[in-house]
């Protein structure tokens, strides 16, 4: 039975900070070498105590399993410019050293039925306490903004109207979703062009 939630959420709070700090630096290396980077910008949240008793019922986990069945009680979220950024970040995630890629839900090219895109990496942090090293699960969440404005909409009105919203609405969503995509991709094939015409310039 977990008393003592502010003990048991301290390492997730700790691996959303160290995570944050990292990945936040990875822009600014991007940056400082004159290149363009595939992150825009980080944030992160420990998942609230409310969230984590109602998916505990939904999903039906054993408080003694939390640890190990709750993937996101950690959360990392990474906003990039243009789809391809995404694969480019969960590349570089895939690389590092001080982290452990567990396991990837490509949500980009495989939506879900809602509408829902964006590319999910499941890792283990190793967060260094005063008793020794604990490692825990943290979810990385990487996506566009257009993405990230869908998918914002879409859980207000979940919230709203508690999962149930009307068919109308959800049917919507789902186009809406399609047509966020479509420019998403419109704005990629812009910037290929782009960048096309920049090289052929350089080569005149």
């Amino acid at each position: 039975m977990i008393e003592d939630w502010n003990s048991f959420l301290l390492p997730y709070a700790q691996a959303v900070s160290e995570l944050k700090v990292k990945l936040r630096a990875m822009r600014t290396q991007f940056l400082r070498s004159d290149e363009e980077s595939p992150i825009e910008f980080v944030t992160g949240r420990v998942k609230p105590v409310d969230s984590i008793k109602e998916k505990m019922v939904r999903r039906q986990i054993l408080e003694e399993r939390i640890e190990q069945d709750m993937q996101d009680i950690a959360g990392v979220r990474v906003m990039c410019q243009f789809v391809e950024d995404i694969y480019q970040v969960v590349d570089l995630i895939r690389k590092r050293t001080d982290m452990t890629v567990i396991e990837e839900r490509d949500y980009v090219e495989n939506e879900k039925p809602s509408g829902y895109r964006s590319y999910h990496i499941v890792i283990e942090y190793p967060v260094q306490m005063l008793n020794g090293q604990k490692k825990v699960l943290a979810e990385i969440q990487v996506r566009t903004l257009e993405m990230n404005f869908w998918a914002t909409i879409e859980h207000s009105l979940n919230y709203k109207f508690n999962g149930n919203f009307p068919a109308e609405l959800r049917t919507r969503l789902q186009k809406a979703s399609v047509k966020s995509y479509e420019l998403d991709k419109e704005m990629s094939d812009i910037r290929k062009q782009i960048l096309l015409a920049q090289r052929e310039q350089r080569d005149e």
